[in-house]
């Protein structure tokens, strides 16, 4: 190897490209603007209702428009240069921030009275930003490799996407419940400034053309299905995204935080970022220790029992009553829900063809993305139904269930090994 080629180890080494360092800056800012407009507006509506289904409604009035768009949104991302979609959806984003402010505003607080239907604009509002993410998430997953000049840097690339993501996912919360003490319109003009800035930094990035398309252009509906077909057909990555779909619809209690920070750990918002933060923090410790030491042997076993832990972790933090013991409890959560987002992102990237990315990533964030907004429906129903802390008890015992169905089904995943030499064969 000559000294001026990229070492094998670099744990830099997606970091040197200066369009890459522009790409997970920006994200920073992205994830950072919308976890504080997420706490904020979960906040804000569980005050003005004091009902925790109204929770729950925020995440399906996301995860509607978010699923109706997404296949759709994987054909675009594959037909239109990427980095167009990534800057007028996010632009889009910072529009639906200064909107939420213009109604938490003096000006905008009659719209929110309490009447019929007093929460539709809040909830409008976020319609719309699913929609949006509906179509940034396939441009956003498409656009990453195309950024790199050799795939040796690609499993690089996807741990510092997944660290970087994780660690903005900290800040953002822990942002957010202080900026509620300064005002709930206040935090969304600060959520829209750093979508602002994640706007500028996405619109630096040099634009890449589409990766070249073997054979003949598909129509609109064959394009359209080709990604559920290419999931469909491959057992492993469907056993991955099934494990961590049924685990993050049932196994979910961050819809329901506002509740445990307000009527059980009775913390307030500042509690409620720590709560909302600890998650990520556990995911952005567990993604830097796989930088180190990468689950490569019994790596499916590995995965199973990490969502195994998951459910456990879920199932004490809904009987804890300590403040202490659950932002643990939390923390553990995402750092075993890390390893399912390596290992996804890892086989998603590593198996699907450059110009199918948009279309693959668009069935993924049907089956990823926006389960956690439908989970989030789920947890306020069942908590309507059975109580707050049975319905996260009952989510975790789910989760359970789901790990030991798929450990019996998919016998690809449970064997699944990331060594080199097994990869290559």
């Amino acid at each position: 190897m000559s000294a001026s080629s990229t070492p094998t180890h670099d744990p830099y080494a997606a970091l040197r490209i200066p369009d890459f360092r522009r790409l997970v800056s920006a994200r920073i800012c992205l994830t950072i603007a919308t976890r504080i407009q997420g706490l904020v507006v979960g906040w804000q509506i569980f005050r003005l209702t004091n009902d925790p289904l109204a929770l729950g409604l925020i995440g399906l009035a996301e995860a509607i428009p978010s699923i109706s768009v997404s296949l759709y949104a994987g054909h675009v991302a594959d037909s239109v240069r990427r980095k167009n979609i990534i800057v007028v959806t996010v632009a889009v984003l910072g529009l639906c921030a200064l909107a939420l402010a213009l109604l938490a505003s003096p000006a905008g607080l009659p719209l929110l009275s309490r009447q019929a239907f007093y929460t539709w604009p809040l909830y409008l509002v976020i319609f719309v930003s699913g929609i949006a993410r509906g179509f940034l998430g396939p441009a956003l997953f498409s656009f990453m490799p195309q950024l790199l000049p050799d795939r040796e840097r690609l499993a690089n690339a996807v741990t510092w996407n997944s660290t970087t993501y994780q660690a903005a996912a900290v800040l953002g919360p822990a942002i957010g419940g202080y900026l509620i003490t300064w005002g709930v319109a206040n935090s969304y003009m600060v959520a829209a400034v750093l979508l602002l800035v994640a706007l500028g930094q996405f619109a630096a990035i040099a634009s890449r053309p589409l990766p070249a398309l073997e054979g003949e252009k598909p129509g609109l509906q064959e394009s359209i299905l080709s990604g559920l077909r290419f999931i469909w057909g491959n057992q492993l990555v469907l056993a991955a995204l099934s494990l961590d779909l049924f685990a993050v619809l049932f196994g979910g209690a961050v819809a329901l935080l506002p509740v445990f920070a307000v009527d059980i750990l009775k913390v307030g918002a500042a509690g409620l970022g720590h709560l909302e933060s600890a998650p990520a923090i556990g995911s952005v410790l567990m993604a830097a220790l796989l930088t180190y030491f990468p689950l490569r042997r019994h790596a499916g076993r590995k995965l199973l029992w990490a969502v195994a832990g998951f459910g456990v972790a879920t199932i004490l933090f809904a009987l804890s009553d300590s403040y202490e013991l659950s932002l643990f409890l939390l923390f553990l959560t995402g750092a075993f829900d890390s390893v399912s987002v390596i290992v996804r992102s890892t086989l998603l990237h590593t198996f699907t063809p450059e110009h199918m990315k948009g279309r693959v990533s668009a069935v993924n964030n049907i089956f990823i993305g926006s389960s956690n907004e439908i989970g989030s429906f789920e947890s306020g129903v069942a908590a309507r139904l059975l109580g707050v802390v049975n319905s996260v008890v009952f989510g975790g015992f789910m989760t359970l269930g789901v790990v030991g169905l798929t450990a019996v089904l998919a016998d690809k995943l449970r064997k699944l090994d990331m060594t080199p030499a097994k990869q290559e064969a």
